[in-house]
């Protein structure tokens, strides 16, 4: 689960820089009387370990940037605690909540996510336990897993249930979409439904042929072969291009220590060419390949292979942000490997490359079969009221959560020519319908007009460009 676009800008996974006001911590209780005379800034605030960074302004809401104290260890709270970052877009308390995260970071901007905008809720957003700053010091990486994150949005949930009373449902895209699923497995009676967009589900970590099917068969063999011809042509082309990956690592200062070298850096993001085009483009982008990769001149083939994987991604500056994603990759996550059939054995170096790899070497990894076993056995059979959305030309797809006979009220969709960026809105009308419908449902929003008709299933809210901004991030990783 991989690499990086060059141009990360904030969304799917959603990165944010905490701000520089003063964080200033709530030193009285709310107002007394009836909960909904106190202002909602200070019901926020009067929640024990929650402290503000800043309010922003946003019309038609009031929008936080908080921190919350959680325990390091959820089962052994005397270890030590930590901050954790947290935003709140505030519409309503008598509106549902969408509970969000990226299962990275979290922004910092005021951002609405699909499942918000259908209900016409608030939203409440966390930031991935170990993702600066939300990161313990010093940091015992053994407390990085999926039980002790989904224990983080649990004592959210718990502490702020009192304040947003109505419905709330769990969501979240990519590494997002398989946090709200863990914590749904961990905590099934918190959320009233579950959104999970193009969520992988690597089950066994060592059988990944279905990538390798996916790779095989995925838009057309003419885009198929342009994308191969490029491939194959930068690791023909290795000595010379890297050459200019050397001058460019030099110009900005990038270094190597934690893959090993320039050269592995190098391969890895050829590598990943194939995988980063399906992933972020569609099928009417294969028009910006060269279509004669052998004939294409080196600024050519540089130029693509950089705008679709980025060669500043595995050096030390850009592989940093993501220790705890391949940290979870390699100890319980799993992480594809795919095979190159188009490119000689005599040009691959390494192949594709493991999540160790990608993480210090002073940082202890040791993987945990059993893990994805246990949820995906749950999803099959204990799930209820859970939406998977995954996009046809995704490979992340190519390993999905399925449903067994015990799954109730719950659905795996597919948006038709879709990527990694799959949503609700690109399903086709009859299947929109119905998820919109289901999320309503949930939400218990949906008017009388869906309870008789779903067909008739329309967000609540006014798309916002600004506030439903998404798919601007884009990371080669889920």
């Amino acid at each position: 689960m991989r690499k990086a676009l060059r141009w990360l800008l904030a969304l799917t996974v959603l990165i944010g820089t905490l701000s520089t006001a003063t964080a200033a911590t709530a030193a009285e209780p709310a107002a007394t009387g009836p909960a909904g005379t106190a202002d909602i800034k200070e019901r926020l605030l009067s929640i024990p370990g929650m402290s503000l960074v800043e309010e922003k302004p946003y019309t038609g809401y009031r929008f936080f940037v908080l921190t919350y104290t959680q325990p390091v260890d959820h089962r052994s709270p005397a270890k030590g605690t930590f901050r954790q970052r947290i935003t709140v877009l505030h519409k309503d308390v008598t509106r549902p909540t969408v509970f969000y995260t990226s299962g990275y970071h979290v922004s910092t901007a005021p951002r609405r996510s699909e499942p918000t905008q259908i209900v016409d809720g608030n939203q409440v957003s966390l930031e991935y336990r170990f993702f600066s700053p939300s990161r313990p010091d010093p940091a015992d990486w053994s407390e990085l897993d999926i039980w002790q994150a989904a224990s983080d949005q649990h004592r959210v949930f718990k502490a702020l249930k009192s304040v947003y009373t109505e419905n709330w449902i769990s969501t979240g895209g990519s590494k997002g979409g398989m946090t709200a699923t863990y914590y749904e497995r961990f905590y099934p009676r918190d959320m009233d439904g579950v959104v999970a967009y193009v969520a992988p589900n690597d089950v066994v970590n060592k059988e990944d042929s279905a990538y390798d099917r996916f790779f095989a068969r995925v838009g057309t063999e003419e885009c198929r072969d342009r994308l191969n011809g490029v491939q194959r042509e930068a690791l023909v082309r290795r000595e010379a291009l890297k050459e200019r990956y050397a001058a460019y690592a030099a110009e900005n200062g990038y270094t190597f220590t934690t893959i090993g070298s320039l050269d592995r850096a190098y391969e890895a993001t050829v590598l990943d060419y194939v995988w980063g085009f399906w992933q972020y483009s569609l099928l009417k982008d294969c028009d910006r390949i060269p279509a004669d990769a052998k004939n294409a001149t080196d600024e050519e083939i540089w130029t693509s292979v950089d705008t679709i994987s980025g060669f500043s991604f595995y050096t030390d500056q850009g592989l940093e942000p993501y220790t705890p994603y391949y940290y979870q990759a390699g100890t319980q996550l799993g992480a594809p490997t795919i095979h190159f059939p188009h490119i000689e054995r005599k040009y691959l170096r390494y192949g594709y490359q493991p999540p160790r790899n990608f993480v210090p070497r002073e940082i202890p990894m040791r993987f945990q079969p059993s893990v994805m076993r246990d949820v995906d056995r749950w999803v099959r059979h204990n799930a209820r009221h859970m939406l998977f959305v995954y996009g046809e030309n995704d490979p992340w797809g190519a390993e999905p959560f399925r449903l067994g006979k015990g799954a109730e009220d719950s659905y795996v969709l597919t948006a038709p020519g879709l990527n990694h960026g799959a949503n609700v809105a690109g399903l086709v009308a009859e299947e929109k319908a119905l998820a919109t419908a289901r999320i309503l449902d949930w939400a218990g929003v949906a008017p009388a007009a869906v309870q008789a008709d779903p067909s008739a299933a329309r967000p609540l809210a006014t798309f916002d460009a600004k506030l439903d901004k998404r798919g601007a991030e884009r990371t080669l990783r889920p």
